[in-house]
């Protein structure tokens, strides 16, 4: 073999981040071939990158099934100008022409999900964090934008303890149960409040749409702060192609409050995909259902803003130990959020 056929036979292992091909990305380097033998240098994006076991494994595997023997791989990384480069290089393999990210654009084949609620305290982010977790599941590619700037809770109640990896001004999403994930969380130190005006809201929203590297994404659901103020404004006029679902729990007085939310998508010109009902009942071991905050309060809702309820999710207690708030699939709440996913992929699915 010489260098060109052996770039060919790599050309296949991407970088497992970026999901782009490691000889596209100039990570494969200084290649000497002796015989059966071969070294190499592997340039990663980072010191210390964190899938640098994976990455090598995968290389290991190309060159011995094109007929390696003796392989040895040398590590190293980017220099901050590489850095530089490849960030730019990023950014404008996802923009488009008129200066859009392609992500943004209507024709995309991303269906965005806004996940919106009256008030606090009713379950949006539990139903944020499952839904997308069920679509992926089903084998789509999903991704979580948590907007929620000032209660952000997304990195924790998936259990994510890593930080997104920078290159230079690209953030790479932090992935979780098969789930690609961006948050404040991982900017604030040490659970810091974020005291910003409307203005820093806007650009820290819109950095993380254009400066994030989402890679190829089925959906993009966005948990957004309860209520209507500027963030749910700002990513109406930033994704005017967004559906929203409507978390709500069976009380009549959280229906009352959320149905602010829905007549402001309806006002934004967003569609509204349906209404969820969360905490809808508790199921005790014989099979009784018990109405903890009542009923009705999805359906007064759902005919309020003139949709259907597409899902009931019942309480599900966490265990002391849970590290997450993922439902097992095999729990009640589990197969409900798989048949809610199966609803919204049936009614949005890509095609």
């Amino acid at each position: 073999m010489n260098k060109e056929q052996v770039l060919q036979a790599l050309e296949h292992v991407q970088d497992p981040e970026l999901h782009r091909s490691l000889v596209e990305l100039n990570m494969i380097r200084n290649i000497k071939i002796d015989g059966a033998s071969i070294s190499l240098d592997v340039i990663l994006t980072i010191a210390g990158c964190p899938l640098k076991a994976k990455i090598k494994q995968d290389v290991e595997e190309a060159l011995l099934k094109a007929g390696f023997q003796n392989i040895q791989l040398s590590f190293g990384s980017m220099t901050d100008e590489e850095r530089k480069l490849l960030s730019a290089s990023l950014r404008q393999a996802s923009a488009a022409e008129s200066g859009m990210p392609a992500l943004l654009k209507p024709d995309s084949g991303v269906t965005f999900l806004a996940v919106t609620s009256g008030k606090g305290g009713v379950g949006k982010s539990t139903v944020t964090i499952n839904l997308a977790v069920a679509l992926a599941r089903l084998g789509k590619k999903v991704g979580i934008l948590d907007a929620d700037i000032y209660g952000f809770s997304i990195p924790v109640m998936m259990g994510i303890t890593d930080k997104p990896v920078m290159i230079d001004q690209t953030a790479v999403p932090v992935m979780s149960h098969g789930v690609a994930v961006m948050s404040m969380g991982f900017f604030s130190p040490d659970n810091g409040p974020v005291m910003w005006r409307g203005p820093m809201l806007n650009k820290w929203i819109r950095n993380f749409l254009v400066n994030t590297h989402w890679g190829e994404l089925d959906y993009l659901l966005l948990d957004l702060p309860p209520g209507t103020g500027d963030v749910a404004i700002d990513v109406a006029a930033m994704i005017p192609q967004a559906k929203e679902l409507v978390v709500t729990t069976p009380h009549q007085a959280a229906s009352y409050v959320a149905a602010r939310a829905g007549m402001m998508a309806k006002h934004t010109k967003h569609e509204i995909a349906g209404v969820v009902e969360n905490m809808a009942y508790m199921e005790e071991k014989d099979g009784t259902k018990v109405y903890l905050f009542g009923k009705g309060g999805g359906d007064q809702l759902a005919e309020r803003l003139q949709t259907s309820v597409i899902a009931r999710i019942p309480l599900q207690p966490a265990g002391e130990a849970a590290a997450s708030s993922v439902a097992d699939e095999e729990t009640e709440a589990g197969e409900a959020f798989e048949l809610l996913a199966e609803t919204i992929d049936f009614t949005y699915k890509q095609l």
